[in-house]
């Protein structure tokens, strides 16, 4: 059971290091054994924020700032009270996942009536919140070990259902956009190509058009023969006999 608790973990935190997200826990009943998985991890520094032990309800309510109007009225072991816990320790921690677990490990139960191996996950995160339940037949020590091993699955669940899906559509999204700009950049280019071929285009039709009419145009004519003759040599006269 214990490589399974420590797989589960590297899952979840697999998940998180990916998202740069961050977990934090709220222990009852276990005493810290979910929080001592995940850091059992090397580098789950990078992803495990920080955790609560509250075991008595006074510690609930001062820590947690867990309802005593809810404990008084649901128990500690209830789905309000997990809820509670695990959007407190969210809150408090500023992590995007937060882990709660509550219940009676046994041997024997307490004066709630409720019974012995009955636990309540309590999720809390910026996508969902939520409570779940279930009753183990351990012993103390192998119904603590399943409400761990509850808890992390269930946190991966509701990771899976909720958050990838965010983080794939975000990826998506990232994807359409430089696709898009792409595209943009693109058709900027071949405008400007086309542009600049119709203005190529346009001069030569320009320059044709107005060739013929150059050609058509009258073109001052050039003076040959006797014209020139009448002004020949006049730059022999003697100018100063001319005063």
């Amino acid at each position: 059971m214990g490589d399974d608790l420590i797989t589960l973990a590297s899952r979840l935190e697999r998940r998180l290091l990916k998202a740069k997200a961050t977990v934090s826990a709220a222990e009852s009943c276990t005493g810290g054994l979910l929080t001592s998985t995940l850091t059992d991890i090397s580098g789950s520094s990078a992803c495990f924020n920080q955790s609560w032990v509250t075991y008595s309800n006074e510690s609930k309510v001062i820590e947690l700032d867990v309802n005593p109007n809810t404990l008084a009225e649901h128990g500690a072991v209830s789905a309000e009270v997990a809820l509670q816990m695990a959007l407190g320790a969210r809150k408090k921690s500023n992590s995007e996942i937060a882990i709660s677990i509550t219940g009676i490990a046994g041997p024997k139960s307490d004066d709630t009536r409720k019974k012995v191996g009955e636990v309540y996950i309590g999720i809390s995160s910026t996508m969902y919140e939520g409570a779940s339940s279930k009753i183990f037949s351990g012993d103390r020590k192998q119904n603590k070990l399943n409400f761990v091993t509850l808890a992390l699955r269930k946190a991966i669940e509701i990771w899976d259902t909720y958050h990838a899906i965010k983080n794939e559509e975000e990826e998506i999204f990232e994807e359409v956009v430089e696709e898009h700009v792409e595209e943009l950049i693109d058709e900027n280019i071949s405008e400007k190509e086309d542009l600049i071929s119709d203005s190529e285009e346009n001069w030569k039709d320009d320059i044709n058009e107005n060739w013929g009419e150059l050609q058509d145009s009258e073109i001052p004519e050039i003076y040959e023969g006797n014209e020139l003759e009448q002004n020949a040599g006049i730059e022999d006269v003697n100018w100063s006999e001319q005063e």
